[in-house]
Parts: C-alpha cells; sequence; structure tokens
C-alpha cells in the first residue's frame, strides 16, 4: 500500500543523462501518494541532452508524474539551471503541472520558500559555458563511476562514490557547500521564511538554525545521482527519505502467491550499503 504523503519534495533528477536512476524514482513515486509532489529543479537535464540517449525508463517516469497530475496531485515544477530553457515558461501551467522558478507556500503556519538553489552559485552565474562544461565532466565521472561498480559488485564489493569522495575531501568543494547553505539561510531569514528548500547541490539534508533575531531551517533534497533522496512532509514533519536505507528495511520480497522470498538483487545492495566506506 502506498504511504500517504502531504508533500514530496525532489531535485536533480537530470533525465537524458547516463547517471539518472530513473528506474529507482520511479519505484519510489509509486510507493507514495503525495498530495502535492514539488520537483525542485534539473528534472530534465537540457545541457546533456542528447537523442541518441533517451532510455525508456527515463519517458516513462515522465508519464508518470504527468499521470501523478492528472490524477489530482498538485504538480510544481520549479525551474533549475540545468533546465533553465523552461524559466521563460515561468508562471505558466502546462496542464495541471504549474511552472515556477521559485514557490513559496504557507503550510502548517509556517513559511516555506522552494528554489533550486543556482542563484548561489557563482560558477553559474559568472560563466554558464565553463558551468555546463563541468556538467558534462561530472556525467562521464558518473558513468566510469558506473562501471567500476558493475566490477566491483561481481567481486562481491562495495560501491564507491567517485564525486562524494571529491566533494568530502576538496577543501575548496567543502567551502562551496558551506558557502551555498549560509547564503540559502541568511536570504531566507532576511525575508522572514521560517524553511528555505533548495536542491543543486546533491547533498540531502535538514539543518535548523537558531539566530538571535530569526530562526530558519534549511533544506536539500539532494538527487536522483548518487544520493537518491526525497523530502517528505508527513503530519507536519518533514523528514528524509533515502533510497538505500529504504532497501534495507526491506529484508525480502513477496511472490505472487504471497510467499516471502530474498531478492539477490537486494541482498547485494544491503551488502553494498552496509560496507561503503570500505576501500579496494
Amino acid at each position: 500500500m502506498a504511504r500517504i504523503l502531504d508533500i514530496c519534495v525532489i531535485s536533480d533528477v537530470h533525465l537524458g543523462t547516463y547517471g539518472c536512476h530513473a528506474e529507482e524514482l520511479l519505484e519510489y513515486l509509486k510507493s507514495i501518494q503525495p498530495k502535492a509532489l514539488i520537483i525542485n529543479g534539473d528534472f530534465i537535464d537540457a545541457w546533456q541532452f542528447k537523442k541518441r540517449y533517451f532510455p525508456k525508463s527515463h519517458l516513462e517516469l515522465i508519464q508518470y508524474v504527468i499521470a501523478m497530475a492528472i490524477s489530482g496531485v498538485k504538480v510544481y515544477y520549479i525551474t533549475g539551471n540545468h533546465d533553465d530553457i523552461l524559466r521563460k515558461f515561468s508562471d505558466v501551467s502546462i496542464g495541471p503541472i504549474v511552472l515556477k522558478d521559485s514557490l513559496v507556500l504557507k503550510l502548517n503556519g509556517k513559511k516555506h520558500w522552494f528554489f533550486h538553489g543556482d542563484i548561489f552559485d557563482t560558477s553559474v552565474m559568472i560563466s554558464p559555458t565553463l558551468a555546463m562544461w563541468g556538467g558534462k565532466g561530472y556525467d562521464y565521472l558518473i558513468r566510469i563511476n558506473r562501471l567500476i561498480n558493475r566490477m566491483r559488485e561481481k567481486l562481491g564489493k562495495p560501491r564507491i562514490s567517485f564525486s562524494k569522495r571529491i566533494k568530502n575531501s576538496v577543501k575548496q568543494a567543502v567551502k562551496f557547500i558551506g558557502d551555498f547553505e549560509q547564503l540559502a539561510i541568511k536570504h531566507a531569514v532576511k525575508n522572514q521564511f521560517d524553511y528555505v528548500v533548495c536542491g543543486h547541490i546533491h547533498r540531502p539534508v535538514i539543518r535548523e538554525n537558531q539566530g538571535a533575531d530569526n530562526s530558519t531551517t534549511y533544506m536539500n533534497s539532494g538527487d536522483w545521482i548518487e544520493n537518491l533522496s526525497a523530502l517528505e512532509l508527513v503530519d507536519g514533519k518533514w523528514k528524509l527519505f533515502l533510497y538505500e536505507e529504504s532497501l534495507l528495511q526491506r529484508s525480502a520480497l513477496p511472490k505472487s502467491n504471497g510467499e516471502l522470498v530474498s531478492s539477490a538483487k537486494l541482498r547485494k545492495r544491503i551488502k553494498a550499503t552496509k560496507n561503503l566506506l570500505r576501500f579496494w
């Protein structure tokens, strides 16, 4: 049975790229029943779009989101830097889907500010071309990473994430993430928002910030390239959803006759998740 949610927030799906986990996201969306779905930027990656690479699963995901909207789910599509071509149509409704550059909602008496976050990324603002080539390099890194992880899984070794290790180990990358989050919080406090919700940096988090004059909660929905994460509002409380953690909670899968059986694929993922900190 699908889980009932008030709101689901996803971002940075990057449909049309090799790193996109469209099948996993589709599985997740089918497992929930939200009243509203907020897509917080970079759903389709116009920077990397190629006619020769747009798998069936990517198209199925788009069709399912449209079906959700038609069935009565309020769908907000907030534009990001990789789908900024859509910004010329901001505040237009495409059928049941509302296209926005940013979104302000009052939920449970609290003001929430949803936007992708690329306005705080100096590389995008100063040189969009440089940022675009950086995106291409990131996509190639993900492709190489996947090939290596396939070999590691065959050898019974856990998967690794090159980009996560780079972000966590390179001082400048860590500083960029910290600066990004602080800028988002600063602007939210200035505009008296209780919550600021971003995507863009592919780092899922919920962080409360207490200030002298105001308190703002910073949240990031992460991505469906590396983290496979989402934000969920249930009974007035926000929480992070992590796809890999949800797999760990399912130790067995049902057959058609109702009998519980182990899944080989699931066992591999559980083993990989438990050993993420192991090296070659």
